[in-house]
């Protein structure tokens, strides 16, 4: 089973380990002690509290659709030529890009500053997972 020292859940949800102490020490997060007796997070727990803590920005979009990978964000950049453009979005912590044409661009009024939704829709995505744990340091 999968478990998270007080710094990694930190990193993982990009707060301060103080953050988490104070989480734990509200009963927002379960915490138990591993066989060196420091305080970790049980992976499921922590994948449950990400999903219910989730923050996501409304979508302004009135528009019902099939795709269920919406991310709302900020236009950060569009490098455009005649044909083609790649734009960037800031969505929360996510940098989502996208190539379209040119004339897509021009529709859409795209330029940094400008409130978007990056819409995906895949029958493939990749997922990986790292092949061992990143080096701690001595906390908890």
């Amino acid at each position: 089973m999968p478990q998270f020292r007080i710094s990694e859940v930190a990193r993982l949800l990009g707060v301060s380990d103080d953050t988490v102490r104070r989480m734990v020490e509200q009963g927002t997060l379960p915490v138990r002690r591993d066989e060196s007796n420091r305080r970790v997070v049980d992976g499921v727990a922590l994948a449950e509290f990400t999903r219910d803590h989730a923050r996501s920005v409304p979508d302004p979009s009135d528009v019902l659709r099939s795709a269920r990978n919406r991310f709302v964000g900020l236009v950060t950049s569009v490098v455009q030529d005649t044909v083609m453009a790649q734009v960037e979005i800031q969505c929360g912590p996510h940098r989502v890009v996208s190539l379209m044409s040119s004339e897509a661009v021009e529709e859409l009024n795209l330029r940094p500053g400008v409130l978007a939704v990056a819409v995906v829709k895949s029958t493939n995505v990749v997922v990986e997972t790292p092949t061992r744990l990143p080096q701690h340091r001595s906390d908890d």
